[in-house]
């Protein structure tokens, strides 16, 4: 039996619906597409299998629901959009169904931080005032007592926060509470020399935080930078199954091919126990549930069924924050962001589809995907996957997908190391992330860039930053020819 909306939250939902179907008919419907001949012979042209895109849309190509989305579903689509591109305020205000801001933020809202669900780019270290809109620093400790090394050990504690500062560096806040501080950035050049003669030169990025407004941190903090991904996709890699993700690991490198990759086995509040990690740079996330709520309680400041804090991350050290108003209301099942909501950001972000790719068959892009098997490259970003059967996830059930990872951890070497670890993954590892759309990052937002704290600014320099288990893969990239470097991004550019 479905439960019945309280009459707040039904009201709420039914203005964003108003909103929604006014923008839904206003573009046009585009037909059902038909899709039968590429899914059967699982082309990569169709990178969602049925949910790819058809149409190129150019800046606007990854805002797209899953082509193969009934029509009765779209309006919970479009509900989700609206929800996910909300403007929250501060408590308390009249509109209580979008109040709960903070008090510390990074963003107002998801697509504060997602551009059009593209990826974000750093702060301009030019312009540190701008603040970092769509990157944030992630922060931790190591363990200081026997219950913390206890619950990280048990999977309990992916990370322990720091005491003054929690787990992220909020440099925006509600009027009244003192934001964390600023980020800053500057960059020392690496250069890389091509056996063609060509140099790269590479940006070697230090952050730091300044002006800070609550002392001093803790003497041992990590602190990690990360941009913000981008949103397509996502259900289809909730929905590759546990079991293929543990055939493709090898952690201890049995077949001797230098590749060890393993999974991130992390907390999983719903379930309360352990989950395999898949969703993150460094796949700290069992969920895309998970993930979407962890971002609104820390980016965003507001509590949900999973993170029912309405202080956000504020910490003990810091009273005014801890203090402030929250919207927990009653009639919000008391949360900010209540179930409802949830639910339906949740619909919306795992249905967002890959785009097609019009030019997967040009004959430099079919040469440089040879190239990019032969060098090694497709060791770690696994081409396709045949998803299995779902009830629960229609859209993605029974697809044949080409996201290009394998959702696992490899450690890529000093060079892009963070040395924060995160669950099981070390300071050195990354999980792979998938390469579908990366050639369309900068027709979405041209201040994109690349790898998990955008210091490359085109895909070339973000291949030359691998190193550890892809060193050989990255030398011998050095090593192509002029030619063979141009089918290769060729390739890569029209993912």
């Amino acid at each position: 039996m479905k439960r019945a909306l309280s009459r707040p939250i039904a009201a709420d939902l039914v203005r964003l619906a108003g909103m929604c179907v006014v923008g839904f008919f206003a573009v046009g419907i585009p037909p059902m597409m038909h899709h039968a001949t590429a899914q059967e012979a699982g082309s990569s042209a169709y990178p969602g299998g049925d949910t790819t895109w058809l149409k190129p849309d150019g800046r606007n190509a990854f805002t797209h629901y899953s082509a193969n989305m009934p029509f009765e579903k779209r309006m919970d689509f479009k509900l989700g959009e609206a929800l996910f591109q909300r403007l929250w305020v501060m408590a308390p205000t009249r509109t209580r169904a979008a109040d709960g801001l903070g008090p510390l933020f990074n963003s107002r809202a998801c697509s504060g931080c997602h551009i059009r669900n593209g990826r974000g780019h750093p702060v301009d270290e030019n312009d540190p005032d701008a603040g970092a809109t769509s990157m944030l620093l992630r922060l931790s400790i190591p363990p200081q007592n026997i219950d913390q090394l206890r619950d990280h050990l048990n999977g309990k504690r992916s990370t322990i926060p720091d005491p003054v500062y929690g787990g992220q560096f909020q440099d925006f806040s509600i009027p009244g509470i003192p934001a964390e501080g600023r980020v800053t950035v500057s960059y020392e050049n690496a250069p890389v020399a091509l056996a063609d003669g060509t140099v790269v030169n590479l940006r070697k990025p230090t952050y730091g935080m300044t002006d800070l407004a609550y002392g001093p941190p803790h003497p041992d903090i990590m602190v990690s930078p990360r941009l913000a991904p981008a949103m397509i996709g996502l259900g289809l890699l909730e929905a590759i199954s546990d079991e293929t993700l543990l055939a493709n690991a090898d952690p201890q490198d049995r077949d001797g091919d230098g590749i060890s990759g393993r999974v991130n086995y992390v907390w999983d509040i719903t379930k309360q126990d352990l989950a395999i990690g898949r969703f993150g740079w460094k796949a700290g996330m069992p969920t895309l549930d998970q993930q979407n709520q962890n971002a609104f309680q820390f980016d965003i400041g507001l509590s949900t069924p999973l993170y029912p804090n309405g202080a956000g991350d504020c910490t003990d050290a810091q009273t005014l924050c801890k203090n402030a108003p929250n919207g927990n209301s009653p009639e919000f099942n008391n949360l900010e962001a209540h179930a409802q909501i949830t639910d339906l950001v949740k619909y919306y972000a795992r249905n967002i589809a890959p785009p097609v790719r019009p030019n997967a068959g040009d004959a430099d892009v079919l040469a440089g995907q040879e190239i990019f098997d032969a060098i090694g490259c497709a060791s770690c970003h696994t081409p396709r996957y045949e998803l299995p059967k779902r009830d629960d996830m229609p859209e993605q059930s029974g697809q044949v997908i080409w996201p290009y990872t394998d959702l696992l951890l490899h450690d890529m070497g000093e060079g892009l190391a963070d040395h924060r670890p995160e669950a099981q993954a070390s300071g050195t590892e990354w999980r792979t992330p998938p390469l579908w759309g990366i050639g369309r990052a900068k027709s979405i937002d041209a201040r994109a860039q690349f790898l998990h704290d955008g210091r490359a600014e085109t895909i070339l320099e973000a291949v030359l930053w691998h190193g550890g288990e892809a060193g050989p893969a990255r030398d011998a990239v050095t090593k192509l020819p002029s030619s063979d470097r141009s089918k290769l991004l060729a390739f890569l550019k029209s993912l």
